[in-house]
């Protein structure tokens, strides 16, 4: 019964998949203080164009770049585990797993699109960023 499962380095994902390109409708678009649907030039003084586009695209995949791939086999891929006794003790037949995303450089998943978001952000000439501390 195996439990892990590992892929090699070689075969890390070069696209990331768009979850959106399977809803049967698009999602509502984000909305200003007002309440009203804002677009693209509202994001843009907070968002590189190229993060507001992957967040608007209907697209199945989109690719990773190569920079990021590079930063990304730092860790990746990362083991999915398969979760047996949650399935027993939830009776299913249903195959259960989950990825254990602790061997980053942080020790958690954040990584993983930090890196990206810095990525593009340096693409567009940004050279400060902030973020989030984490919880706690």
């Amino acid at each position: 019964m195996q439990t892990k499962v590992q892929l090699d380095e070689s075969e890390i994902p070069t696209h990331w998949y768009n979850v959106v390109s399977d809803f049967p409708n698009p999602p509502a678009p984000p909305l200003g203080p007002d309440g009203q649907p804002i677009g693209p030039e509202a994001l843009a003084p907070l968002f590189p164009m190229a993060l507001i586009e992957q967040e608007v695209s209907a697209e199945r995949w989109i690719e990773i770049p190569e920079e990021v791939r590079e930063i990304y086999q730092m860790w990746r891929p990362s083991p999915l585990y398969r979760a047996h006794r949650l399935e027993k003790a939830l009776a299913t037949p249903a195959k259960i797993f989950y990825k254990y995303e602790g061997i980053s450089p942080a020790g958690s998943h954040k990584p993983n699109t930090a890196v990206a978001q810095a990525y593009y952000n340096k693409q567009a000439g940004i050279t400060k960023l902030t973020t989030e501390t984490g919880a706690g």
